[in-house]
């Protein structure tokens, strides 16, 4: 089996050699620079690990696998833009170095050319792989409409922002091991437990991501801290924030949350300093540990010895930052 080290290399030697290189420049220029960011390519590399658990040469899924990728940073683009965001993977956001407008039609194209290379597959697996990733493509567009649905209300629950944060994340990642397995002729229930290992994984990675971006460090984290915050983002910290609140504290972090004009740097230490008070962050953690333990039991279920299944178990360590 490959090590997810070869695997990572593979999937960034082919994103570099896309042919990128057309004209018009500046539709293309900031598709390059995006992809160029880097970050964990974690899903490219989890339909990798998926194929190889079935299969010895993963060339075959080396385009669907960079297809993912491209699809994932087309949504950071644009999210980025929806969001006001000023930095991705430490780096000027496209539409910050370009404009608005470049970085809607540079994300609609990046769109389109994953639809290409996830097509650039077997074509008897292409019906049920393309059903796949249709699917996913239009859970994390109504993820991302909750989100921004999210920012005005005050009434979300933890429930509507779990389904939230399932469509939006987490099937990306069940998507990229359940097209790996497909991919690879997996049986069926191997496929459908490693999607809901993704799943789970996904929402656990999801709440560390809500937790770094109050908690984190901006060097490691990629971006500035307390973003969510300054977006009125509903994310797991405000909503059981407001729920576990005393009727003081709750009336405080919604005078910060309706307040116009503010010193940003003091919402963000004051709103902080509330999470902490009330003790969200401890919520935070035990319940990425709960999905995290709920992922390994669905990697279980894979019906392959424990030394094979080795890798996703690497990985998923990694991710949520654990120790063996």
């Amino acid at each position: 089996m490959y090590r997810s080290t070869q695997l990572l290399q593979m999937v960034e030697d082919t994103i570099a050699s896309l042919p990128l290189e057309r004209e018009p420049r500046g539709l293309y220029d900031p598709i390059r620079y995006v992809l160029s960011l880097g970050g964990k390519r974690i899903r490219p590399v989890l339909m990798l690990m998926a194929y190889n658990l079935y299969r010895d040469n993963v060339e075959p899924a080396l385009m669907p696998a960079v297809g993912l990728e491209v699809f994932h940073n087309f949504t950071l683009l644009h999210d980025d833009l929806m969001d006001h965001a000023e930095v991705r993977r430490g780096k000027t956001c496209v539409h910050l170095k370009w404009d608005d407008n470049t970085a809607i039609l540079s994300g609609d194209n990046m769109l389109a050319l994953s639809f290409k290379y996830m097509m650039q597959c077997h074509a008897t697996k292409m019906p049920e792989v393309m059903g796949i990733f249709s699917k996913t493509a239009i859970e994390v567009h109504e993820g991302q409409q909750y989100d921004m649905d999210f920012e005005t209300r005050y009434d979300v629950t933890e429930a509507e922002y779990i389904e939230m944060i399932r469509l939006k994340t987490s099937v990306l990642l069940a998507c990229a091991l359940q097209i790996g397995a497909t991919l690879a002729d997996a049986p069926k229930q191997d496929a459908d437990a490693l999607y809901r290992f993704g799943e789970c994984l996904g929402l656990a990675f999801q709440l560390q991501d809500d937790y770094l971006d109050v908690y984190g460090d901006p060097a490691v984290f990629g971006k500035k801290i307390g973003g969510d915050i300054l977006c009125n983002k509903k994310t797991f910290m405000l909503i059981n924030a407001l729920l576990h609140a005393s009727e003081e504290d709750r009336a405080e972090l919604q005078q910060w949350f309706e307040s116009k004009g503010c010193n940003p740097d003091e919402k963000i230490k004051a709103v902080t300093a509330l999470y902490t008070k009330i003790g969200v962050d401890r919520m935070a953690k035990e319940r990425m540990g709960t999905y995290y333990d709920e992922a390994q039991t669905y990697l279980d279920k894979v019906d392959l010895p424990e030394q094979r299944k080795q890798m996703l178990h690497d990985i998923a360590l990694e991710l949520m930052g654990r120790q063996k």
